[in-house]
């Protein structure tokens, strides 16, 4: 037993030993094959083949309108990389000057980041310090003019054309792989958005382009030219800040969101890079690609805007605009930029959102300067202002809930208020008497501020800071753009701060929307709509939804709390209003006069309209002369509010000359044929005083 044992192990170890010898005599001979029989061949293979890496950008997510138009898209463009090679500085240079002669056959540029002007010598860096810190990373004395260090730039990089232009270019290129440090494995992009004819020259010409590779990637396109700017804002190239706290996901080389929701939601936008491997000859000439990794898209935006809403928004602010300044209305005034928010009264979601002077994403580099900065500013939720007689809803609110009058209660103008510095009803400074006795629906009709003097003097300033308040007047409404402003709400502690006491005279002004009362539009459409709806406190929002590649949703808890984070914002309104029926009736009847009835303030604009609107004028004095800023805030129809629409127009003059946007606004949304506002030629035509 013992001995069969001992013998099948024996026979067991004399077979793994001649297996080892037999896999040994095999790996031998591959290893002589190799070395020897093909060692020359390999070597050779070798040394004249390298793969590389090369970054397949992703196509950033689409941003769409609600009905699904599509306002940012991605378009194919092309790009010109560079890998080391073993070639020398010479080679290197006459490579780099042949392909700017490519580029700029077809009208396309290499990138320049070169802090360095030639003809005459120059540096871009306007502050000192920082040019002095440049100028120390690059090994170049601190003190060096700009030939100097021009000079410099030229010896480092052996670049031996006498033509200054030309070797700035050259040295251009040779600082971006400078700055950014190229390798045999990682490339550096030195030409972006080339044509399809620098494109296929290039890759013609590979062989005499040391390391460099034509990529295919795609570009930013807006397909809408000015329409909505400040809602979609712009990107451009990451800036060295930016960068350091986001190496981990971007390159160097990338864009980024900017402003608008590309700058808020950049994070679900910017998609996620692939990888291609690029078989390139050790002198630059590329034999093979092939993709190791795909690119994933970022996720689509869709907008609550209607894209057709906002271009009649955008068209109608500017023509109104231009009309004011040629007088078509009477007088003539230097409006220049105003806005418009039209709102969904029940879900607060903004369907036109439009700000003036505008300017068109993809070209706001090369077109706009630091001069034109107005036109990025967003006054549609930044622009505050005094909102003039629109505010005379909140106060007759206020009035009403408060008892110190009834729907039916009676206020006789004389013209002249007693109190606060005797100040008088524009009605009186136009035609040298009052409205006569008036209750708050016919004084909100007419404006009278007599009227909403003698409210503020009984009710007191501390009565109207709180149903401002209750409107959401002072308070951001949490919508995802950054740069909303808060708000002024006219309050004692202001007056005590800015003039030493709060006076009679202060309450009064801010009775009817001056003082120090400053609002944006958008937090004068949510107030609105709240008046609309009936007191329900709405949360404002521009996105719809956010659309993943895969096609699931993010949750709209999910997007509020990335909102919210990114932007150090929140809804800061957290109650509905509380009104009763019957003043509420009062209020909005009083709205309704202004625009459906002889004598309202605004009929003289909506009186062919085929359809029964509520809306408030306001002009607010801006404290410059009679300059004064125009308002028109009203809801549609007036039986089932749907909308609410807010305009604002700087230096108009008068808020019932911003009316004609409103009016071609409501038109779009509900489908009626657009037609011109008809003039009335009886109409006031100059600010009597604020109304």
């Amino acid at each position: 037993m013992g001995k069969n044992k001992n013998g099948n192990e024996k026979i067991r170890y004399n077979i793994i030993t001649a297996i080892t010898y037999m896999v040994g005599i095999v790996l031998l001979v591959q290893l002589f094959n190799l070395q020897i029989v093909h060692g020359k061949e390999y070597r050779e293979t070798s040394d004249s083949r390298l793969t590389r890496e090369s970054v397949i950008k992703a196509a950033r997510g689409e941003i769409k309108d609600r009905t699904g138009v599509n306002l940012v898209t991605t378009d194919t463009g092309y790009s010109v990389e560079i890998y080391n090679t073993k070639v020398d500085d010479t080679g290197l240079n006459e490579s780099i000057t042949r392909l700017i002669e490519i580029l700029e056959s077809n009208k396309d540029e290499i990138v320049d980041n070169l802090p360095l002007e030639v003809n005459p010598f120059k540096f871009t860096y306007e502050d000192e310090n920082k040019q002095k810190e440049w100028k120390k990373s690059y090994q170049i004395d601190e003190n060096s003019n700009a030939e100097q260090t021009f000079m410099e730039f030229k010896n480092k990089y052996k670049i031996s054309t006498e033509d200054i232009e030309l070797a700035r270019k050259i040295m251009a290129v040779r600082y971006e792989i400078s700055r950014n440090g190229y390798s045999t494995t990682k490339s550096v992009t030195i030409a972006k958005d080339i044509s399809n004819k620098s494109a296929v020259q290039i890759r013609e010409q590979n062989s005499k382009l040391a390391g460099m590779n034509v990529v295919t990637e795609p570009t930013v396109k807006y397909t809408s030219g000015n329409l909505a700017s400040h809602v979609l804002g712009y990107v451009a190239a990451i800036n060295e800040e930016e960068y350091e706290t986001r190496k981990d996901t971007y390159r160097n080389d990338d864009v980024i969101g900017k402003s608008g929701v590309q700058y808020v939601f950049e994070e679900y936008l910017k998609g996620t890079d692939g990888v291609k491997q690029v078989d390139m000859t050790v002198d630059g000439a590329i034999t093979n690609e092939y993709i190791s990794k795909e690119a994933v898209s970022g996720s689509s935006l869709v907008l609550t805007i209607d894209a057709n809403l906002q271009k009649v928004a955008e068209d109608a602010l500017k023509t109104n605009i231009e009309n004011i300044k040629k007088g078509k209305y009477g007088d003539k005034n230097d409006a220049d930029s105003g806005a418009v928010v039209v709102m969904n009264v029940k879900t607060g979601e903004v369907l036109a959102l439009a700000s003036y002077p505008d300017y068109n994403p993809a070209k706001f580099s090369e077109e706009y300067s630091v001069d034109d900065s107005g036109r990025y500013t967003n006054r549609a939720i930044s622009s505050m202002q005094p909102p003039g007689s629109t505010f005379k809803m909140v106060v007759a609110t206020a009035a009403l809930e408060e008892g110190v009058i009834t729907p039916k209660s009676l206020v006789n103008d004389i013209g002249v208020y007693p109190y606060g510095d005797r100040q008088a009803c524009w009605y009186y400074r136009s035609y040298g008497r009052g409205h006569g006795y008036l209750n708050v629906t016919q004084a909100l009709k007419y404006s009278c501020n007599y009227f909403f003097y003698d409210m503020g003097y009984k009710l007191g300033i501390d009565k109207i800071t709180e149903y401002a308040g209750k409107y959401g007047l002072g308070k951001r409404t949490g919508i995802e753009l950054e740069g909303e402003a808060s708000g002024i709400v006219a309050k004692k502690e202001l007056g005590e701060k800015e003039s030493g006491g709060w006076y009679i005279s202060d309450t009064l002004s801010a009775a009817i929307g001056q003082s120090y009362n400053n609002y944006t539009p958008l937090q004068m459409a949510r107030y609105i709509s709240m008046i609309a709806n009936g007191g329900k406190n709405i949360d404002v929002s521009i996105i719809k939804s956010i659309v993943r590649p895969d096609g699931t949703e993010v949750s709209k808890d999910e997007i509020e709390k990335f909102s919210n984070k990114k932007l150090n914002t929140e809804n800061e309104l957290k109650e509905d209003i509380k009104i009763s029926a019957e003043n509420l009736s009062a209020i909005k009847k009083g709205m309704k006069g202004v625009t459906s009835e002889s004598g309202g303030t605004a009929y003289a604009y909506f009186s062919d309209l085929d359809m029964t609107i509520a809306g408030k004028t306001g002009s607010a004095q801006t404290g410059v002369g009679d300059e004064a800023h125009g308002w028109f805030a009203g809801f549609a129809p007036y039986n089932d509010p749907e909308i609410a629409v807010v305009v604002l127009i700087e230096k108009a003059g008068s808020g019932g000359y911003t009316a004609e946007t409103a009016k071609k606004i409501i038109k779009e949304y509900f489908g009626m044929n657009s037609e011109e506002v008809n003039e009335n030629k009886e109409a006031q035509s100059s600010l009597q005083s604020v109304r």
